[in-house]
């Protein structure tokens, strides 16, 4: 079996209700993966964190040194577990992911986090081109509704239509009761 790690991307305190920039569904994705964290510390897993900063303090949101930038309490690091900052949608991008993935030797991730249409994907799709074996569990993601040419797009949709994508050529995509009890 490859050794393992577990990437929690972005579950920061602006995706929740009264940040500034709430996801539909941020609390029962941090839930999910509050329990996908538990198992993995206790199978001994490497943990790594994602944390999305912008370069400004005039942020829309995850603004640099705020509280909405912080990483939401249900998923808080440990001491010892890797802390990756980013700058950019896609987590490998400008940051030390990579090379802390490969110190460790590992060969596949489960990814979990928000958004599911951006960060999710970016890194879902970054991690299967650079030959790790990926699996997104789709229940400990979230994301919010889009609007394009001039029509709303629900937040589920954009969702199940991010995650249709990456199921198609970039990852297995499970529920994280699958992934508990496999």
């Amino acid at each position: 079996m490859s050794k393992q790690a577990l990437i929690i991307i972005d579950i920061q305190n602006d995706y929740f209700p009264g940040g500034k920039w709430t996801l539909d569904g941020a609390d029962q994705a941090a839930h999910n993966a509050a329990r996908l964290l538990a198992a993995a510390r206790q199978r001994g897993e490497l943990v790594v964190h994602v944390r999305h900063e912008f370069d400004s303090a005039d942020a829309p949101f995850f603004a640099p040194g705020s509280q909405g930038a912080a990483i939401h309490a249900k998923v808080e690091p440990r001491a010892g577990e890797p802390v990756v900052l980013k700058h950019k949608v896609n987590a490998f991008l400008g940051t030390d992911l990579e090379n802390t993935l490969d110190r460790h030797g590992v060969e596949a991730l489960t990814i979990v986090g928000s958004m599911s249409h951006m960060c999710i994907d970016a890194a879902t799709r970054a991690a299967a081109d650079l030959g790790y074996d990926v699996t997104v569990a789709h229940d400990a993601c979230a994301t919010r509704p889009l609007e394009f040419d001039g029509k709303r797009v629900a937040a589920a949709q954009v969702h199940d239509s991010a995650m249709a994508a990456l199921a198609f050529a970039y990852a297995k995509v499970v529920r994280t009761d699958e992934l508990l009890n496999s």
